[in-house]
This record gives structure tokens, sequence and C-alpha cells, in this order.
């Protein structure tokens, strides 16, 4: 059966995916709010928070558990783009999401350097001096890069650049160019979009982000068309 939801507990939904998939609030097993601190949190009613948990538990991330509350049971990225009724990420090819990539990840660089805020730029800050003790020690980066790739996208303050992170994180988890031998070459641009970004240079982030996404291309084995 087809459900129809107002725009309101849609929005709302988005928000509380956001928590699941950029900001990390909530992760699989973990217990939301109850109905009246989550509503009065994100400005709704509790009608309308209802309807925004039925989204989320028919799109398979939260499950509603009588008597105790309502779980996260998933953080697959996929679950989410598939909720925008776009193409399952495990049927998308290497190019179709570096071309992806390449197209929209330096449009998202250029509105972060125009709206992010300080906590956005700490946090990108943050995630750069982790990856860079993570590679020093030869040990994987890829969840701190997909982090990083997310906060880009998130500094934005765009809700449809923050709908960007799923395909990110998968792209940077099927496609993992920045290996230990090419991360020295990944953390200097990603100093350097960061450094642009926080100068409120959106142009330069801009060609950053798109020399930075073309190497990676490269780095794939993919020739561009």
């Amino acid at each position: 059966m087809q459900h129809s939801y107002s725009p309101l507990s849609e929005q709302a939904s988005e928000k509380i995916m956001d928590m699941i998939f950029i900001t990390h609030r909530f992760r699989p097993g973990d217990k939301l709010p109850n109905e009246m601190e989550l509503s009065e949190e994100l400005g709704i009613s509790r009608i309308t928070l209802r309807e925004a948990i039925r989204i989320l538990c028919t799109r398979g991330l939260v499950e509603i558990r009588r008597g105790r509350g309502t779980y996260v049971i998933s953080n697959d990225p996929a679950l989410r783009v598939d909720s925008y009724g776009g193409s399952n990420l495990t049927d998308a090819s290497d190019r179709n999401l570096m071309e992806y990539r390449l197209a929209l990840e330096p449009a998202a660089a250029y509105y972060a350097a125009k709206r992010a805020d300080e906590n956005d730029l700490r946090r990108m800050e943050a995630l750069l001096e982790q990856m860079d003790k993570l590679s020093a020690q030869s040990l994987s980066v890829i969840e701190a890069e997909r982090d990083f790739h997310a906060a880009i996208a998130a500094a934005g303050h765009n809700p449809l650049f923050e709908q960007l992170a799923p395909v990110l994180r998968h792209s940077i988890q099927e496609n993992n160019s920045a290996s230990s031998g090419r991360m020295g070459v990944f953390l200097r641009d990603y100093r350097e979009i960061v450094r642009h970004i926080r100068n409120r240079n959106a142009e330069a982030a801009r060609a950053a982000m798109f020399s930075l996404i073309l190497l990676a291309y490269r780095l794939s084995g993919l020739e561009i068309e």
C-alpha cells in the first residue's frame, strides 16, 4: 500500500536522517528521543513526528519496539538514496559515481566557502587531523575521509547538497583511490580545500575540489570522456 505523507513529515524524516547519516548523532542500536523531546526539537507536532517515524520505518532505518521506544536499526547509505527515488547505489558503476561527484562536489565546496560556520570548519579541520594521524600509522582513513566529504556537503547548509553524503560515502568506500601510498597527495589537496573554505574563497574551493575529484577519477583507472 502506498502512503501519502505530508510535506512536514517528509521534511522531519529528512532531518532525522541527517542525524543518522551526516552528524552521526544516532547509530544502529541507538534509541531516538521520546516523542515530546524530538517533536519539540524539530518544531513539529507529535502527529507529524509519528508520520516521519513511519517513513523511516518503511525505509528500514528505524523500528518501533513496543513499550521501549524507537531504535535506529541501519545506517546503510543505500537506504537513504533509494528513499529519494534514485537508483540503488549497488547498481551504479564506478564511472557513474565518479561523474556524479565530479559534477556536484565542486559546487558543494563553493557553497561551503560561502556559508560554513565555525562548527563546520572545526569539524573539517578535526577530520583532517584524524586522517593525518591514521595515515601516519598506516591505518585505514576511509571512515574519516567519507566523513570529511560529507562535512563539506553539509557546510553548504543546503539540504539537497547534504543528500550527497550517502553517495560520497559509498563512492569513497568502493573506490579506495586514497590508499596509504597516495594519501599524502590527497591530504595536501584536502588542506588546500579547507583553507579556501575558511578564507571564504568560493571559486578557489570549487576549483580545488574539481582538481581533487579529477585526480581520484584518474587514479581509479577510469578514462574521462
